[in-house]
């Protein structure tokens, strides 16, 4: 009976805990918050720590040398281009944000637009620039060129 008695107490503890944040009325914003990271970032970070980890992997014989150059010069590519695409969100964040003109807030989506449209980001249907390896705009759906 005591064992019941403790399973009871258990699930009840269990389902109160899940359930408090919903009790309190506390609820998960749906807009970004200035101190959450981009997509970029999560990009930059992942690429990193893969970095990392074939370092260690190659150091303790788990990889040999060709496997493991291939790998770096891979992941290399990927961290390189993330922090780049993190330098220019963080630019035009800095543009826009800070106590920049109207025409210098303009230039820097200026700026980005283009860089949107030279790696073929920027949709063409609806102008919106798109995260770098989306094949669809994030914003109308419909499938970006080259």
């Amino acid at each position: 009976m005591g064992v019941i008695i403790g399973a009871v107490l258990l699930v009840g503890g269990v389902v109160l805990f899940v359930l408090y944040p919903i009790i309190q009325g506390q609820w998960a914003t749906l807009h970004r918050t200035s101190d959450e990271g981009t997509e970029a970032d999560a990009r930059k970070r992942v690429s990193l720590l893969a970095l990392r980890d074939v370092e260690m992997d190659f150091a303790t014989g788990k990889l040999d040398e060709e496997d493991y150059r291939a790998l770096q010069s891979e992941l290399s590519h990927a961290a390189l281009k993330a922090i780049q695409e993190v330098e220019v969100q963080q630019k035009v964040a800095d543009l826009v944000g800070s106590t920049a003109t109207g025409s210098e807030a303009l230039e820097a989506e200026i700026a980005a637009v283009r860089v949107g449209i030279a790696e073929g980001r920027t949709c063409a249907s609806c102008g919106h620039v798109n995260s770098a390896g989306s094949n669809f705009c994030a914003s109308c759906g419909e499938p970006l060129g080259g």
